[in-house]
């Protein structure tokens, strides 16, 4: 099921990541290559959701599918983040936080897959929070300006990001918490 419709939107949003890191080296306004970039990262992190709800609608759910969908996911997210640390909009540290979980918890999944307890790290509410965070305060981030004179989006990206910095943690530990009796059982 490589080329469903809810695949082709999955593969669009890897295909994104050289477009929206790309916009910034467009010879445009600032404010303008910050408008497209968000407005890029905002439709294609929407087939996120739509993805998911039209293989769901058309039948179309595969474990192909399953498996590219949070590896777009992640691939989205960490481009963005390190874009935003390069032009000095995010802390570093915010971008180790979360890309170092990503990885941490794509390797604890694997490994659980591996010895049949992939139940005991199913997502949960925590990392689907952790998600929304991220997915709000990116945008805010590329924007980088203020919105009807009132909303400074730095401000709230910023702010947004270290709560999705916290709650990236928060479930890193929940998963580690729910695998380490599977873990000792393995070691």
């Amino acid at each position: 099921m490589f080329f469903t419709i809810p695949t082709l939107m999955t593969w669009a949003r890897i295909v994104a990541i050289p477009l929206i890191v790309g916009v910034f080296y467009l010879p445009l306004d600032p404010q303008m290559r910050n408008l497209i970039a968000t407005a890029m990262f905002v439709l294609f992190a929407l087939t996120d959701w739509l993805d998911g709800y039209l293989a769901r609608k058309l039948n179309q759910v595969s474990a192909f599918g399953a498996f590219l969908d949070p590896v777009a996911d992640k691939f989205l997210v960490c481009a963005s983040l390190l874009v935003l640390v390069h032009m000095g909009r995010a802390d570093v540290f915010v971008a180790l936080i979360i890309i170092g979980r990503e990885i941490a918890i794509s390797a604890l999944r694997e490994w659980m897959a591996q010895i049949g307890a992939s139940r005991s790290v199913a997502v949960h509410m925590l990392g689907k929070l952790k998600t929304m965070a991220q997915m709000v305060a990116i945008p805010f981030l590329l924007y980088d300006g203020v919105v009807f004179g009132l909303l400074d989006t730095h401000v709230w990206g910023t702010v947004l990001i270290w709560i999705a910095a916290v709650l990236t943690v928060w479930s890193m530990v929940y998963y580690l918490r729910k695998a380490l009796p599977e873990i000792r059982a393995k070691v």
